[in-house]
């Protein structure tokens, strides 16, 4: 059975030509045409991936991302955008989107990307999983901690920043217990609506409900002895919070239409981004169960407070990702290093990974550039020449010993060239691309590498 494609686009000639290309490729494609077109598919159906613009008649790429994750949790979301919305873009992958293309971008390379996504797994699979999870100092104080509280069954309660960790955490955690062979289950309790908490959490019986036409096992009792998970518990609503609760005071739930109490086994480990101190100030949170959750706090720093994994994380990325692509390596460049420990890193390493797959796909060279890395933002790295001027820039990136490495003169003498042919043809991307030998989408993206103003097409 071929893979199931939700295509929501409404433009009268790109969306039929997506259409088209994919089920050429043999994949089933569903196209929407409006958030409300996708919104009724997707309460019937569970896409294997969706490829949406950013902008719908009817509402926003971040609408149709909560519609998703909240339905159907992890389905890979690639999002296609104008060059306007490339900031858009980039919170909705912060937000758990997997990618964004600027348009327009070239059929075989969205394929090729859509294919990738649907193979591979959503973490990186490192031989090691755990092998960058404590490089800092203050994650290597995470680590210790973990590890004596491996074989002691208390609660853990893991705060940090969306991003950060907390489940690479968790996951550790549970490797370290003696159990680590019975199951590890995590939950993120902000993607479930209400009406599938239940359900989901605690299980139900035949006829529970209308739609319940078979008995359904929860996570309660399908970790067993094991993990769970409760990823952004702060995200839970007031009823659900009290029937957690009786699960921590009682060690006991109930499926949905059954008549007998099941022992949960397990143990429990909580997620949050939020402060639940003040979200108990604000009435939100619920005290009693944040005295339960919180019998160990352990927080996840921000990447930006440990800049010194910055670089390795990178490497391992980029290594892997190369590894699941069947590339050849991609290894950073030491200007794209230094750019990537200037960042803020708002995302955190998830971000970093995200930019990192993204880069070693998508890059055009033998390495990863800053350009490769920050493909929406390069002024910081390298100050734009006008598509006007045809000099060099004025701040070439070198590399570790101050001298221009073979890459970065390569990378500065096409920007040269391809200056040159704008300047010949006034900025008409067509005649530009015709003049260099390429396709006009080739030299879009050329442009957007080497950060040349792409807003010259006359």
């Amino acid at each position: 059975m071929s893979e199931l494609i939700l295509l929501v686009e409404d433009d009268p000639v790109l969306g039929p030509s997506l259409q088209q290309r994919l089920v050429l490729e043999g994949f089933s494609v569903v196209h929407a045409t409006t958030l409300a077109a996708a919104r009724e598919f997707l309460g019937k159906r569970v896409p294997s991936f969706v490829l949406s613009d950013i902008r719908l008649p009817d509402g926003s790429g971040a609408d149709l991302l909560r519609e998703v994750l909240s339905q159907h949790g992890a389905v890979p979301i690639v999002y296609m955008t104008a060059y306007g919305s490339v900031d858009q873009a980039v919170e909705l992958v912060r937000d758990g989107a997997r990618d964004y293309l600027a348009k327009p971008f070239n059929l075989d390379e969205l394929v090729s990307r859509i294919q990738e996504l649907l193979l591979r797994p959503l973490a990186p699979q490192l031989d090691d999983p755990f092998s960058t999870f404590g490089l800092s100092a203050s994650m290597r104080g995470v680590r210790s901690m973990l590890d004596r509280l491996a074989g002691i069954d208390l609660p853990v309660l893991l705060i940090g920043e969306t991003g950060t960790g907390k489940e690479i955490a968790a996951r550790y955690l549970h490797a370290k217990n003696a159990a680590q062979s019975r199951p590890f289950e995590a939950v993120n309790c902000g993607q479930l609506s209400p009406e599938l908490a239940d359900s989901t959490l605690f299980g139900h019986e035949k006829g529970a409900f209308t739609s319940a036409h078979d008995r359904r096992i929860g996570v309660l009792e399908s970790v067993g002895e094991g993990t769970l998970l409760l990823d952004e518990i702060g995200d839970t609503g007031p009823e659900l919070q009290l029937k957690l609760l009786r699960v921590l005071q009682e060690r006991q739930f109930r499926r949905l239409g059954a008549t007998q109490d099941l022992a949960f086994k397990g143990r429990l480990v909580c997620a949050t981004n939020r402060d639940l101190e003040e979200a108990v100030r604000d009435g939100v949170f619920r005290e009693d169960l944040l005295f339960r959750i919180n019998v160990v706090t352990i927080r996840i720093p921000p990447l930006r407070e440990r800049l010194e994994e910055v670089a390795p994380l990178l490497t391992a990325f980029a290594a892997n990702a190369a590894q699941r692509m069947g590339i050849a390596p991609k290894p950073a460049t030491a200007a794209a290093v230094s750019a990537a420990e200037q960042h803020d890193w708002p995302g955190n390493v998830r971000e970093l990974r995200n930019r990192v797959e993204r880069a070693v796909a998508l890059a055009g060279g033998a390495e990863l550039t800053p350009f490769d890395l920050f493909p929406e933002n390069t002024a910081h790295i390298l100050q734009p020449a006008s598509h006007a001027s045809s000099g060099p820039t004025t701040a070439q990136p070198r590399s570790s010993l101050g001298f221009p490495s073979l890459a970065e003169v390569r990378d500065q003498a096409e920007r040269t060239h391809i200056l040159r042919a704008l300047d010949e043809t006034d900025g008409r991307l067509q005649d530009a691309a015709k003049l260099l030998g390429v396709s006009r989408t080739t030299l879009w993206e050329r442009m957007r590498r080497h950060g040349i103003d792409r807003r010259v097409e006359g």
